[in-house]
């Protein structure tokens, strides 16, 4: 295991080196929790088939496995049915003309959810960011990542966004940071799909297209 190896790999925004990121897919494969960009803010993660790392997640977020909440980065739509339960036409629709993008769906989970969870998780949020390195990390691991939001400790400052500073406060605290650039301060627009109407919960980044 990869526990606190407190590495700093930079990588390439657009085009990210194969031999650079190799070191984060042999991390990932060992059970470790890394800090990544998005097309948002940066975010902690662990692959979905980790239980131990996902628990560590819970435990570096001073929360509990089942009280997180904790959302799924897929590489596409068709990785997205993988992990809900039978999704409308409306909201395929929706999902299809603002993804890839900075949005979270909140969506109704299937079998392939909850067996990895601690607990009932009856929804699950979705997200497909515009960001190759995210991209590439999933499509190498060929399984969805687990992410939760990382906090800068200013009260006013909400989000970190220099990965420097963030390798600097989550060393020894996570196995990976990856410097792909300056990281947004502006989180995803988080929208609710799990009932019968779509409802925005969270106003960020993403205008959502109907």
């Amino acid at each position: 295991m990869y526990y606190l190896s407190d590495m700093l790999v930079e990588l390439h925004p657009q085009n990210p080196n194969l031999r650079d990121l190799k070191k984060v897919m042999d991390i990932l494969q060992k059970d470790g929790v890394i800090i990544l960009p998005t097309d948002t803010i940066y975010a902690m993660a662990c692959r979905l088939d980790s239980k131990k790392a996902i628990e560590r997640m819970a435990r570096i977020s001073g929360k509990k496995p089942e009280k997180v909440n904790f959302s799924l980065i897929c590489s596409d739509l068709s990785n997205i049915s993988d992990y809900t339960a039978v999704i409308d036409r409306a909201v395929f629709r929706l999902l299809k003309n603002n993804l890839p993008g900075p949005f979270t769906f909140i969506l109704k989970a299937n079998n392939n959810v909850t067996k990895y969870f601690s607990g009932t998780k009856k929804t699950i949020g979705i997200r497909v960011p515009d960001n190759a390195i995210a991209q590439t990390i999933i499509k190498e691991l060929g399984i969805p990542l687990v992410v939760t939001t990382i906090h800068h400790d200013d009260e006013i400052l909400e989000y970190m966004t220099n990965p420097e500073e963030i390798h600097e406060k989550f060393d020894h605290i996570v196995d990976c940071v990856i410097d792909g650039g300056a990281g947004g301060n502006i989180p995803s627009t988080i929208v609710d799909c799990s009932e019968d109407e779509v409802h925005i919960i969270r106003q960020g980044k993403g205008q959502l297209n109907s």
